[in-house]
């Protein structure tokens, strides 16, 4: 069972945003992931617990910051409920999408999960909703993603095979890389895995 910490940066300036602290496993289900995000002052900022199906869908999800919190699961297409702080404001959305997405890395290793792809496989698109901090607002985003690399690397737990993604965000063009081993995000833009108490888990 992996478990560790990741440093979250601004994507811009880079100013540190705060630590993810996580832990996350195959199961019965699929896989689980779950995390408490800490700001640099220490105060506490949100949490994540995702759980997904043996195909990668997503089958659960809660998120909490700053006082809001989604319900959402993978139902026509991805179905969630968002709260406000007092809890009378809750919506209701659909989308015709594959999964969530956000800024926790929880979410990279999912789509990689669902996408399933191989060295051989060409671009694939993928619709996301995406919940944008600090109060959890959706929006919807298009990807492509290419699985350009994958590499095993000695270790003394054995062979770690690292995968590494081409994702591009299909309203701007922008392109950035980001490289997973199993269920963990080895590096990728505002994410740094700072400590890693065990090794990750095989996809």
């Amino acid at each position: 069972m992996p478990r560790g910490r990741y440093s979250l940066h601004d994507l811009h300036d880079h100013t540190l945003l705060g630590e993810e602290h996580f832990q996350c496993a195959p199961g019965p289900s699929g896989w689980r992931y779950v995390s408490q995000t800490i700001a640099p002052s220490g105060d506490h900022l949100g949490s994540v617990d995702l759980t997904l199906d043996e195909l990668g869908r997503p089958i659960r999800l809660e998120l909490h910051a700053a006082s809001w919190q989604v319900r959402g699961a993978a139902l026509e297409g991805v179905t969630w409920v968002r709260a406000g702080p007092t809890g009378t404001r809750a919506t209701e959305g659909n989308v015709r999408a594959h999964a969530f997405t956000g800024t926790s890395p929880a979410f990279l290793v999912a789509t990689s999960r669902l996408l399933r792809l191989t060295p051989d496989s060409s671009a694939t698109r993928v619709r996301l909703v995406a919940f944008t901090d600090p109060v959890l607002a959706p929006r919807t985003v298009d990807q492509s993603w290419t699985l350009v690399n994958s590499e095993a690397h000695a270790t003394d737990n054995g062979p770690l095979t690292v995968d590494e993604y081409q994702v591009s965000a299909l309203d701007t063009g922008e392109q950035h890389t980001i490289h997973i081993a199993g269920d963990v995000v080895l590096s990728a833009p505002g994410i740094e895995l700072e400590d890693l108490e065990s090794p990750p888990s095989p996809r």
